[in-house]
C-alpha cells in the first residue's frame, strides 16, 4: 500500500498493479531517464547557465507574482 501523498519510482521489471480503494487522483508519470541535474534553491535544470539564468530573473522580479500574495518576495538565499 502506498500512503497518501507519497511518490513511487518503479522499474520496468516490477510488476505493477494499481488498484484504489477509495476515490483518487493518481498521476503515472514515465519515460527513459532524463540525466543528471543541479538543483539550487528552487531552480533546476540539466544546464548550470539555465539555474543561474533563473536566479537573475528572480533577484530581477522577472517570475510572475504568486496569486493572492503579490506583495511578499522571497530573496535567494
Amino acid at each position: 500500500m502506498i500512503p497518501e501523498f507519497a511518490m513511487v519510482i518503479v522499474t520496468a521489471a516490477d510488476d505493477i498493479v494499481v488498484e484504489a480503494t477509495a476515490d483518487s487522483r493518481i498521476a503515472l508519470i514515465g519515460g527513459e531517464k532524463i540525466g543528471k541535474r543541479l538543483i539550487e534553491w528552487n531552480f533546476i535544470s540539466s544546464r548550470k547557465e539555465r539555474v543561474e539564468q533563473a536566479k537573475r530573473d528572480w533577484q530581477a522580479g522577472a517570475f510572475p507574482k504568486v496569486i493572492d500574495d503579490e506583495e511578499e518576495f522571497i530573496p535567494l538565499p
